[in-house]
Order: C-alpha cells, then structure tokens, then sequence
C-alpha cells in the first residue's frame, strides 16, 4: 500500500453537486440585487468556506453584507440538496478502498452541519473515520485540513494523497507537501487542474478506481 490515508473533497468529487452550488450562488445574488456571475465565477469558488467563496464569486460585495448572502445561499442550496445524487460507483470505490484496508476521510469547504447533512443523506458516514470542514480550520488552500488529518491518524506526508476536483484541493495538497489527484468531472476545468500538476486527472470514476487500484 502505497498511501495509507486517502483524503476527498465532497462536492464536486463524491457528490453531484458543482451546478445546484452555482445555482444557488446566482439565486442569491439576484436576492440581493447584486450582480450575478457567470457559470464560470460561480463554480470557480466551489471548495472554498462559504464566507470566502462569496466574496471571490461576488467581488463588490460589501463586508456588511456577506452574512445576508451566505444566508441566501443556505436557503436555496438547502432547499435541493436532498435531491442531488452522489457519482455513479463512488460508493463502491469508498467501500473497496476501505476493505483493502486505507483510512478514508474528507476535506471539504462545507460547513460541520452541511457535511453531517450530506454524509447522513447519502448514507457514506461509516465509510469515513474522520473529516475536516471549513468552519472548524483555515479555507483551502491553506495545509491545515490536511496536517491535522496526518497528525490524527499518525501518517506521514509520503503516504497521504488529496482527490479532488478544484484548484484550491490541488493547492492545499501541495501546501501541506502530499501527493493529489485531480478529477475533471466537477467543478474546475481539465486544463485548469493540469496547470497544477497533480499526479493524474481522471475523468471519471471508474478511472479514479482504475487508478487507485493500480496505484495507492
């Protein structure tokens, strides 16, 4: 084994979720009668902690205004996200991986209660032995998601591997000095990944198993 601790982001790696994210951030805007982005700007802040991601998706949002419009993007990303589903075959990906014996966790930009809510929803908890949330540590890219996961369960940086489907994923994987995966079929674009070279992009998830089956 290779790499003891596999770390994945959520939305946009395990869960369907990249469009209903940029529909909620441009629902929101129009709320608040600030100026929407594109699908692009929208989709470019997914994995960042809410606070952050609003004030890059919307760049003239006042300070003041930045709990209004989390408040907005909770109503309406809440009001779906029941009905998103996670990647065909991530669920067994997750439990072969575990049988064979890897810690699983995640690394996210959601919020402790959003992440409990998803991992209740789809039914993954018992897959994961721990996790780390944007409300309790510093937003992507910043290492320290994935120090404390290597400090919980006593690995090294040499045997832990981040996958993920954003630029900040790819960045704070590099920050705390560990090997990443991109995949292309989230949130970030396949050559905007390759840009940080990651050790493989993957486009789907049966390449993603391929690929940690010949070489985690």
């Amino acid at each position: 084994m290779k790499y003891e601790l596999l770390v994945f982001d959520w939305d946009g790696t395990v869960l369907d979720s990249a469009g209903a994210i940029v529909k909620a951030i441009q629902a929101s805007c129009r709320d608040l009668g600030l100026p929407v982005p594109s699908d692009a700007q929208a989709s470019h802040v997914i994995g960042l902690g809410l606070a952050d991601a609003m004030r890059h998706a919307v760049p003239d949002l006042p300070a003041d205004r930045v709990p209004e419009m989390v408040e907005r993007y909770r109503f309406h990303y809440l009001s779906g996200d029941h009905e998103l589903n996670l990647f065909q075959g991530i669920t067994q990906l997750l439990s072969d991986l575990q049988a064979a014996g890897h810690i699983l966790a995640v690394a996210t930009g959601k919020s402790r209660l959003g992440l409990n809510r998803a991992l209740q929803h789809s039914d993954l908890g018992p897959l994961f032995q721990s996790s780390r949330c944007a409300d309790e540590c510093h937003s992507k890219p910043h290492p320290q998601m994935l120090e404390e996961l290597m400090s919980e369960f006593g690995v090294t940086h040499e045997v832990t591997l981040m996958i993920g489907d954003t630029s900040h994923d790819l960045l704070m994987a590099t920050n705390a000095g560990v090997d990443a995966l991109a995949v292309t079929y989230g949130a970030h674009p396949h050559e905007y990944l390759l840009e940080h070279k990651p050790l493989a992009c993957l486009h789907t998830v049966q390449e993603l198993d391929l690929w940690l089956k010949n070489n985690a």
